[in-house]
């Protein structure tokens, strides 16, 4: 059995840990800030064992170093993963674990599956384990939205979001950010006839009143509402007065709007 808890960090950052119970294993997916992920740790009396970058920016890795730290304080050696691609510009002496697109490796008995899916960066890794339906998306694709494209083109991004849109459809998507709320208001915009888009904001928005976290959604819940997924759907062309353009034209669209939003 596995165990998952979202753990908010930051304004509005998610980091994740996951324990793997047979193993005794935790893992870590990104680290904002080392504190509330230790006192997580303490309070639930597991050792961590992973840590899994998904991407450089500050806002994922700065806690790493502290974090460390602390662990080896307890005598915790955790095995630290991260892109190959990325290696120029993240602290290389923490990293125990280069990896790419397409490698797997092993969380207790649990396989886990390297996607490449650059665009918000171009180094931007996610995790899959399918065997527990779970996928770690961090700012690749998020609830209601995708990352904006700091370095990779819109291009990779649709490739990117395309990949992940043919997961098993009940997969959990774990994503990096609690943007939901702002990401309905823009979505509702370029797909206003989407009834399932509609009945979503309604549960964001009980949810967020209530200070609760939308994440992790459902990637069929992304499929059916989330506008970067949909940038194929006819309706949703027709909406932003775009028949006939290409699927890349319209997710550029979607995007540039988002931007200007």
């Amino acid at each position: 059995m596995t165990e998952r808890v979202t753990l908010p960090v930051l304004q509005d950052n998610y980091a994740f840990l996951l324990h793997d119970e047979a193993s005794e294993s935790t893992a870590l997916v990104d680290v904002a800030d080392h504190a509330p992920i230790l006192a997580e740790l303490d309070k639930r009396g597991w050792t961590l064992t992973d840590i899994w970058i998904t991407h450089h920016h500050w806002d994922h890795v700065d806690g790493l170093a502290p974090l460390l730290d602390s662990c080896a304080s307890r005598g915790w050696a955790p095995r630290v993963v991260a892109a190959r691609a990325d290696m120029h510009r993240l602290p290389t002496d923490r990293i125990t674990y280069q990896t790419h697109d397409g490698d797997t490796f092993v969380f207790g008995d649990i396989p886990v599956h390297v996607i490449d899916v650059p665009g918000h960066t171009v180094g931007h890794i996610a995790f899959h384990l399918p065997s527990i339906s779970t996928l770690f998306t961090a700012d690749s694709l998020m609830a209601l939205g995708c990352g904006r494209l700091f370095e990779g083109t819109p291009a990779q991004m649709w490739d990117s979001l395309q990949k992940l849109r043919a997961l098993p459809a009940q997969t959990t998507v774990c994503s990096g950010h609690e943007y939901a709320q702002s990401n309905a208001a823009f979505a509702i915009t370029v797909d206003p006839n989407n009834a399932e888009l509609k009945a979503r904001i309604k549960d964001i928005n009980t949810k967020r009143a209530q200070n609760l976290p939308t994440v992790p959604s459902t990637l069929q819940l992304e499929i059916d509402t989330n506008p970067f997924l949909r940038a194929d759907n006819t309706a949703l062309k027709a909406a932003i007065g775009m028949s006939g353009s290409t699927d890349l034209e319209a997710f550029t669209e979607i995007r540039t709007r988002k931007d200007r939003f």
